[in-house]
């Protein structure tokens, strides 16, 4: 069983939220949030929040309402480029040049490990 979590229009360049989230691609879930907890990057806690909506939703979705949270992991979790805000900033000699204040879309899926049952 699999369950995924989706921020968008996060403010922060995606290129800065992808080093945050290969960190704790494939790890368990467990490790993962001690992970992004204590990581200095500002990105990592709109990460560690997503990734905590993510195992709430694979909680919700059981039938039992019990899943184990040492069986979880995170299966994949990728980010992409949202809007771009243009701005301008002044330059010398009255010019104007253009800024863009990147924005991204963060998507954590886990799921549970399959237990062999004999």
């Amino acid at each position: 069983m699999e369950a995924k979590a989706i921020n968008r229009y996060i403010g922060t360049s995606p290129r800065k939220m992808r080093l945050v989230v290969d960190l704790i691609r494939g790890k368990s879930v467990g490790e993962a949030l001690n992970i992004l907890h204590f990581s200095p990057k500002h990105a990592s806690k709109t990460a560690e929040k997503v990734l905590r909506s993510a195992i709430s939703n694979l909680q919700n979705k059981d039938e039992a309402g019990h899943v184990d949270t040492d069986d979880i992991y995170v299966k994949e979790c990728f980010v992409d480029s949202g809007a771009s805000m243009k701005r301008i900033l002044p330059a010398p000699m009255g010019r104007a040049f253009r800024m863009l204040k990147r924005s991204n879309h963060v998507t954590i899926v886990v799921a549970q490990r399959e237990t062999e049952k004999k």
